[in-house]
């Protein structure tokens, strides 16, 4: 098929997060060739996003075409895609290429495609796209959703911790101040904080995910830092000054990257879940009434067992193609 072919080729060309324009020029060379008409606007310099449109969209499906690492090819067997990306979103990528398609064929205009580089980083794509008044009422996002539409996603706070200490050889330490032992009692002092709960999203959860410091085994370390996200359910300033309070005295708080929990717009007739990542939708907020749905689950994303089944592929195109017909019809 060759949603199953456009899923591989995707793969195939390596997109981790800052190295979009290869696989951005192919989608925007491909969809050209389908009849659609074609933009590929620079986030940043050399990576595109590509917006592809079938007269004045009021309907778009989207998701993004930046990877993690590290990169591996594409394979496949008689049930599943594998391969980087395969799931995380370039079957998703295929998937609502195919719908698009679909859609035209069957005489539906005004129906567009987003697909946004730097999701996986630092969102670039989708702050520069809401920058326009595109005209849209509806937004289909994509993620691996196991084609579960989802009504809520958890939002994300990074923070930072400094720690400030006073170098010395490590036979003294009475001579000098361990910054990294700072930082240590920073990241235990978290474990006994109540951390805020949704009866939708469930709870805040967190994770530390480095810690760096000092310069060798017998120098007293001057300085050391850890990053933390939480994966939020509630507004963040509040948690950050409760973090802030908890480790006072020890550590310096920095926010790094800030993305709210959002809830989402249901659909008679689709299965719900609530999924703990977060997405590009936050910072889509002028591309219409956001919906989020995809194939693939999350669970291999991010691994090196990454892959996506092929039914769920072949699914997911008839979900999103009767996603745009009602959302059209509801519109009269």
């Amino acid at each position: 098929m060759e949603l199953f072919k456009l899923t591989r080729q995707l793969v195939d060309i390596e997109s981790i997060s800052m190295n979009e324009k290869n696989v951005a020029v192919f989608l925007g060379d491909y969809l050209r060739k389908l009849g659609a008409e074609v933009e590929l606007e620079e986030a940043e310099p050399d990576r595109p996003n590509v917006m592809a449109r079938w007269g004045k969209p009021d309907v778009v499906l989207s998701t993004h075409i930046d990877t993690v690492p590290p990169f591996f090819p594409s394979r496949e067997d008689d049930e599943f895609i594998h391969g980087r990306g395969s799931c995380d979103a370039k079957g998703i990528v295929a998937a609502q290429v195919e719908a698009a398609v679909r859609l035209a064929a069957e005489g539906v205009r005004d129906v567009g495609l987003l697909f946004l580089v730097g999701e996986e980083r630092n969102n670039a794509g989708a702050y520069c796209a809401n920058k326009r008044t595109p005209g849209s009422r509806y937004l289909i996002n994509g993620e691996p959703t196991e084609n579960l539409l989802a009504v809520g996603t958890k939002g994300v706070l990074r923070l930072e911790f400094e720690a400030a200490g006073r170098m010395a050889h490590s036979a003294y330490p009475e001579l000098g101040e361990s910054a990294t032992e700072k930082l240590i009692e920073a990241c235990y002092r978290l474990r006994d904080m109540k951390l805020p709960e949704d009866k939708l999203l469930g709870k805040t959860t967190y994770n530390i995910g480095i810690i760096a410091g000092g310069v060798a085994p017998n120098v007293i370390p001057g300085s050391a830092r850890a990053e933390v996200m939480y994966r939020t359910v509630s507004p963040p300033d509040e948690l950050q000054q409760a973090v802030e309070q908890k480790v006072a005295g020890l550590v310096d708080v920095k926010r790094v990257l800030q993305i709210p929990a959002v809830h989402l717009g249901r659909m008679e007739g689709l299965e719900t879940t609530v999924v703990a990542f977060c997405t590009d939708i936050p910072s889509l907020t002028n591309w219409g009434e956001p919906y989020l749905l995809g194939p693939g689950s999350i669970l291999v994303a991010h691994t090196e067992h990454e892959h996506v089944s092929k039914k769920e592929l072949v699914q997911a195109v008839e979900i999103y193609v009767k996603m745009v017909k009602r959302m059209k019809s509801s519109d009269g």
